[in-house]
């Protein structure tokens, strides 16, 4: 009998029929929309006068351009932004599909809804018209990310066309220590194999540090893949998955539950399957890890210096350094540990989950963000906002002198509207510090919670600590 992955295996049990010898059509199980891109699949599909094949499986939510100040009501960071929550509104309500509306309380970020509900579940094939629904892999998934015509498709007939990928295994070994987060994780992957390091495959995240992760810190893990390059990555569920599902609005109940269960402790990779690749990174001596460029995978230990340019024996990956160094202001050979920030924000689908929260809170307990900085917390869903609010954290991000806001992607990505100011140098819990990402002109270093946190108080950056 063959052995196979994991990935195999929920490959195999979706396959409705193959294509060619490269690709095959794949049952989708939970379709995911929200109002920036799924508005127009749906008008789409009316236009086409079209229904959708099995609505009790597709959701929507407001999340990517609805404004995170409170009171926000139908207002948006994007100029012309109405539209598309209006039309997105209308045409969920006539296909009679699950929104979670503004001022809905299961509202936030699609990618932590999605788990935090019980939407996506492990062995399940879930899409959505957004590139980091990779992250629902952490749950033992099979998601990935698509564009608002295959969405149509998916939403039209239940399938998608999809090219099989070559399958890696990333095995994180070493003990996770406190002060590190998933994020330092995999930015530190990212930074030694290139951001391009996984195109074309699916990652499968596996080793004892990644059993020592929570579900929310797996989550973290599977969001950036597709900063690595990856077409998903995944992390095979165990019993803290199980735990986190249990009693989750839409997650089997009764017996449905103990089958369910019992089916998903199938989902492991055999000990004799074969991947493509194998890589394994050794964490016992990583440090938190802070971006300097404006690629996730210009990244380096917050204690380390911005690698000499003529270090790299790649033309282009010493013209994009070089570029990046002018962009975000800084040199080869120069310290991050210390340079001035203006801003520090906590938020995204990538860092802004309950515990998230919790351990930039527990750094910035009794301490002051430093002056003139602005400092912003967005939390990841309007569930994670209610039970930080149960737990006190609300008021000591505010006491501390952070903005707290409503649930949304807020200032990930600029939208055209709000934006922290040109040239200015900010510390994020996002996943991305491409040119711009923050606003025009605007200087982006991807870190964990916790460092953001730190910075704040400190006025540049640093960790823990430095306190």
């Amino acid at each position: 009998m063959k052995t196979k992955t994991i990935i195999d295996k929920l490959w195999d049990v979706h396959r409705v029929q193959s294509m060619s010898a490269t690709t095959d059509l794949l049952y989708i199980d939970r379709i995911f929309l929200h109002e920036r891109t799924g508005s127009i699949a749906l008008r789409g599909l009316e236009q086409a006068q079209r229904k959708i094949r099995r609505p009790e499986s597709v959701f929507v939510t407001m999340d990517h351009i609805v404004d995170t100040k409170p009171g926000r009501g139908d207002s948006t960071t994007m100029p012309g932004g109405e539209a598309f929550i209006l039309a997105t509104r209308e045409s969920a309500r006539k296909a009679g599909i699950a929104l979670f509306d503004i001022g809905d309380p299961r509202q936030g970020i699609v990618h932590v809804v999605s788990p935090e509900q019980g939407i996506a579940l492990p062995g399940l094939t879930l899409v959505c018209p957004d590139s980091h629904t990779g992250t629902i892999g952490g749950l033992g998934a099979l998601a990935w990310g698509i564009g608002s015509t295959e969405a149509e498709h998916a939403l039209a007939t239940q399938t998608l066309i999809v090219r099989r990928p070559q399958q890696t295994r990333v095995t994180f070994s070493g003990q996770l220590r406190q002060d590190l987060n998933a994020k330092d994780l995999i930015l530190h992957l990212i930074g030694r194999y290139g951001a391009s390091g996984g195109i074309g495959h699916a990652i499968e995240f596996s080793g004892p540090a990644t059993r020592q992760l929570s579900v929310e810190s797996r989550l973290t893990l599977c969001n950036m893949a597709v900063e690595f390059g990856a077409w998903t990555g995944l992390v095979a569920p165990d019993d803290t998955t199980f735990d986190y599902v249990a009693g989750r609005p839409y997650a089997p109940q009764g017996v449905q539950w103990e089958k369910a269960v019992k089916a998903w402790r199938q989902l492991a990779t055999d000990d004799e399957a074969v991947f493509d690749r194998e890589l394994e990174v050794d964490i016992s001596s990583l440090g938190p890890q802070v971006t300097w460029g404006t690629s996730p995978e210009q990244v380096i230990s917050i204690d380390g210096s911005i690698p000499l340019i003529s270090s790299s024996t790649d033309t282009a990956v010493r013209e994009a350094a070089q570029r990046a160094m002018v962009y975000m202001g800084v040199e080869a050979g120069q310290k991050l540990a210390g340079l001035e920030i203006d801003v520090a924000f906590i938020g995204s689908c990538t860092n802004a989950r309950l515990s998230d929260l919790r351990q930039a809170a527990a750094v910035l307990k009794d301490r002051r963000v430093a002056p003139n900085i602005k400092a912003l917390c967005v939390p990841g869903s309007s569930a994670v906002k209610r039970a930080a609010e149960d737990e006190g954290l609300d008021k000591i991000f505010k006491q501390a002198g952070f903005e707290w806001r409503e649930s949304g992607c807020s200032m990930c990505f600029f939208a055209g509207g709000e934006s922290f100011g040109t040239g200015k140098r900010i510390i994020s819990s996002t996943n991305r510090n491409f040119e711009g990402r923050q606003g025009p002109g605007a200087r982006t270093h991807l870190a964990s919670p916790a460092t953001v946190a730190a910075s704040a108080v400190l006025g540049r950056i640093g960790h823990s600590g430095d306190l």
